[in-house]
């Protein structure tokens, strides 16, 4: 099992499936303070990373920045800091690189982002900056002192073409300088399994990590979904459907589907999983104590 000096990189190639949660970049300081309990409480659990995202077109990222650093001088834990090209030049988008190698974050998650109107609105590069993720990839790689990851869609990204026109943009990231890899959320376990097999057939063994995001909220988890590209398949439709307007039977259902997704993934192979917390510990905690006593995790 890796020890604490080892890197990312050694524990996703480890037999122990690397666990790690994900985390959205608080709006005010009332936000700032939950999360930082949250983070307090998922320190506990021995994550091999956490993450904090960026807000919606690239908002939140001076507090984005500020929480990933934080967590670097403050806690245990290895911050992934996510960026992504919206509303930045190249150069302001190094500058930021640079910030997060000075405050001691090694590890980042490079994205191409929503537009500021949304991710149905077409993409326009900002004026000096760059037009898709493979540029950043290759401006990290360039400072030469992060590990580098990037989204994978397991449904297919919405701009994309075809689903192996996605996995070989993928399979391109990583031939570009990507050490690794984090799905958008998705609920069966196939789409997964696939996307990992188009990526292979491209020639590539880049490690790919499983996001997982319960459904606690129907209407919120729908929504995301929606705007992410996935779709919530029918078979979990008719489960969740007749319960819609109980959320403690959605809530209760949601981690049974979500830890049986997680049994599956790391069943068939999966490195680790990722959680999406939307900044809250519970259900996480609930998730990993059945993975962990069932001897998955």
């Amino acid at each position: 099992m890796p020890g604490l000096d080892c890197t990312l990189l050694d524990h996703l190639g480890s037999p122990t499936p690397t666990v790690s949660f994900e985390f959205f970049p608080p709006k005010d300081d009332a936000g700032e303070a939950v999360l930082w309990e949250t983070i307090t409480e998922l320190e506990a659990l021995d994550p091999t990373f956490v993450s904090i995202t960026y807000g919606a077109g690239g908002t939140s990222q001076d507090r984005t920045v500020r929480v990933t650093s934080r967590i670097a001088r403050e806690t245990s834990l290895r911050p992934v800091a996510h960026l992504t090209l919206v509303r930045q030049t190249r150069e302001e988008i190094a500058e930021v690189l640079r910030q997060y190698a000075d405050s001691g974050v090694r590890h980042v998650l490079v994205l191409r982002g929503d537009p500021p109107g949304g991710p149905r609105v077409a993409w326009e590069p900002h004026p000096g900056g760059m037009n898709h993720a493979i540029e950043l990839v290759e401006l990290a790689r360039d400072l030469g002192r992060f590990t580098i990851g990037v989204a994978a869609f397991p449904e297919g990204h919405p701009d994309a073409d075809s689903l192996e026109d996605d996995a070989k943009v993928l399979a391109d990231k990583a031939r570009a300088g990507a050490d690794f890899a984090i799905t958008q959320l998705f609920f069966r376990a196939s789409d997964y399994f696939d996307l990992v097999e188009r990526v292979r057939e491209q020639g590539s063994d880049l490690p790919i990590v499983p996001g997982i995001m319960p459904i606690l909220n129907f209407g919120q988890v729908a929504r995301m979904a929606e705007l992410s590209g996935a779709a919530i398949p029918r078979e979990v439709l008719d489960v969740i459907e007749p319960i819609a307007d109980d959320p403690v039977k959605v809530r209760a259902t949601g981690i049974d589907l979500a830890t049986q997704l997680c049994r599956d993934l790391i069943a068939g192979g999966a490195p680790g999983l990722h959680f999406i917390t939307l900044n809250r510990s519970k259900a996480t905690r609930e998730i990993w104590e059945v993975l962990r006593a069932e001897g998955v995790l």
